[in-house]
């Protein structure tokens, strides 16, 4: 099994990357939300991998953080769910997302990705319910029970997990939940 890979980016074409490790050039899927996160094309890359073997290919999956790995592995779990499908909901959906929309049970979220519909997004919601954690998505990032409420509200509120997580960092560590709020809100209106 290749877990992991260390190279040198040496393509990029959406969403297959190719990464030069010791003179062999390894062609990795990657979902939307990684691609977005490489570096320029001939820098140092370094990506967590999932190995699919079938009868007439072997592919490499490759992700940025392993939350995001752990979130693919769940997913092609489910029957009717391949590979393939997995990256277009990892590519459509933050991880966050993706156990935001499971937790509330969203099936419209999840439709709105090529590929899903009614029955394969009803499907995802029971098949996923209670194995994405809060230690998938953004919530992991969290330090403190402030921090957490504050990241609670603002996705109540509507913002994306990536705008709730930009936020947070701008926020001071020892801030209240009401006063953090109020400063999130003045941080994402700018």
């Amino acid at each position: 099994m290749i877990g992991k890979l260390t190279g040198t980016l040496s393509d990029k074409n959406p969403p297959q990357v190719v990464i030069d490790c010791g003179g062999v050039g390894y062609e990795v899927q990657v979902p939307m939300s990684t691609f977005y996160n490489l570096p320029a094309s001939g820098e140092k890359v370094a990506l967590l991998t999932h190995f699919v073997v079938r009868e007439d290919a072997q592919i490499l999956y490759g992700f940025a953080t392993a939350t995001e790995r752990e979130a693919f592995r769940e997913l092609i779990k489910i029957s009717g769910v391949g590979p393939r499908t997995a990256l277009a909901i990892l590519s459509g959906l933050s991880v966050g997302e993706l156990s935001h929309a499971v937790t509330q049970q969203e099936a419209g979220r999840l439709v709105k990705i090529p590929g899903i519909g009614k029955k394969t997004a009803d499907r995802l919601l029971l098949e996923l319910k209670g194995k994405l954690g809060p230690d998938l998505g953004a919530a992991s990032t969290v330090v403190d029970d402030a921090q957490a409420d504050i990241l609670q509200a603002l996705l109540a509120l509507g913002y994306s997990d990536k705008e709730a997580a930009l936020a947070l960092k701008a926020l001071p560590k020892d801030v209240g939940v009401s006063e953090g709020i109020k400063l999130a809100l003045r941080a994402l209106a700018k």
